[in-house]
């Protein structure tokens, strides 16, 4: 298999992925309700599209770096917790002597 076909399969996955499907399942869910003036295909129409461009962003978000970023605050957190304790520790010990 040349690069040639390769690129025209990649083509044809990318058209026919599950993202496409759910915008088209949309639009035609919203042209349905619109042409057919029922209020929930119009609803369900627009909640598909809502739902696809937020599928889009979570997809898009790199999600291993996030998660990097939330262990490094939650260590930050837990060290800034043990130094408190520690500094209480030490007060509280500095008053018993006195």
């Amino acid at each position: 298999m040349d690069d040639k076909e390769k690129q025209e399969i990649s083509l044809i996955g990318r058209l026919l992925s599950m993202e496409v499907l759910l915008v088209l399942m949309g639009f035609v869910s919203l042209g349905y309700g619109i042409v057919n003036s029922q209020v929930m295909s119009i609803f369900w129409g627009g909640m598909i599209l809502v739902g696809a461009v937020v599928l889009y962003f979570v997809r898009k978000k790199d999600w291993k770096k996030h998660w990097e970023e939330m262990e490094e605050l939650k260590r930050h957190q837990e060290e800034r917790i043990k130094a408190r304790a520690q500094q209480k520790k030490e007060e509280d010990d500095d008053a018993g002597k006195q």
